[in-house]
């Protein structure tokens, strides 16, 4: 049964101590086989008088935003069709490519790259995954999409994965892959 003690210094809230406890009992999973229930995370935190680096009395860093759920209200502000607020959501540099396209660094790119495709899209979510990696946070978004064709038929079941990255809370690259073009009339 694996323990990790994990020192910060005090300041974090509830919901960022949360989310270091279960990404720590992710990576430990990665490379031990135990059970969640078998990881135990402890946190201890440390006032900042109780901590010197250099010579110098530090405070934490705030926590970075949840990259999940920046993804999912990206998407809801997407599917809301509030091309302003879902562009607050993307990073300098932010570019995307779907099935079919090269690469789009505007919203706008994306609206009339889709207009001759179909009227409209829904997604339905199976799951978001996020996955730490030596640069970009990476989220993952899949489950199906509905919606209707140009000509106004409905489709649904068409099965996505969205792939997120995430650089300093925004999204900087998004990359789409569905089974609309096995479906398509």
């Amino acid at each position: 049964m694996p323990i990790l003690e994990l020192h910060v210094l005090e300041g974090y809230d509830d919901d960022a101590k949360r989310r270091l406890a279960e990404g720590l009992t992710d990576a430990v999973r990665v490379v031990m086989p135990a059970p969640p229930d078998a990881v135990t995370v402890m946190i201890h935190e440390r006032a900042t008088s109780q901590y010197m680096r250099g010579r110098r009395q530090r405070t934490g860093a705030p926590a970075l935003p949840d990259p999940c759920r920046i993804v999912r209200d990206y998407l809801a502000a997407m599917e809301a069709r509030d091309v302003d607020a879902a562009a607050g959501f993307l990073g300098e540099g932010f570019t995307m490519v779907f099935p079919g396209s090269g690469p789009m660094t505007s919203l706008q790119e994306l609206i009339d790259w889709s207009a001759p495709r179909y009227r409209f899209v829904r997604k339905t979510y199976e799951g978001f995954d996020l996955a730490p990696t030596p640069g970009p946070a990476v989220v993952y978004a899949r489950g199906t999409l509905s919606g209707a064709w140009p000509d106004g038929t409905p489709f649904e079941g068409i099965r996505f994965i969205d792939r997120f990255e995430i650089t300093e809370g925004r999204i900087t690259r998004q990359d789409v892959w569905n089974d609309i073009a096995e479906v398509r009339p």
